[in-house]
């Protein structure tokens, strides 16, 4: 076993402001960043690979089955 932490997912719930960026109610990729989040602010990967600050109240966290985190890991 890993002590690697497992890939962390959020929902889009909001994205006034960032509509190019973001779509509603699809689940993004979340990288750890402790920074971001003291300005509350979550580090989201697009389907590009990469990653950019986004408001943190325009997500909630999820939790998915393991077979499906590691299915989008993958994919990311």
């Amino acid at each position: 076993m890993t002590n690697k932490k497992s890939p962390q997912f959020v929902v889009c719930i909001n994205n006034e402001g960032y509509q190019a960026s973001l779509e509603r109610r699809k689940i993004y990729r979340a990288l750890p960043d402790p920074e971001a989040q003291t300005h509350q602010m979550i580090r989201g990967v697009d389907e590009s690979g990469e990653d950019y600050l986004f408001p943190l109240s325009y997500f909630s966290s999820i939790s998915l089955p393991q077979n499906l985190v590691e299915a989008l890991a993958l994919g990311a």
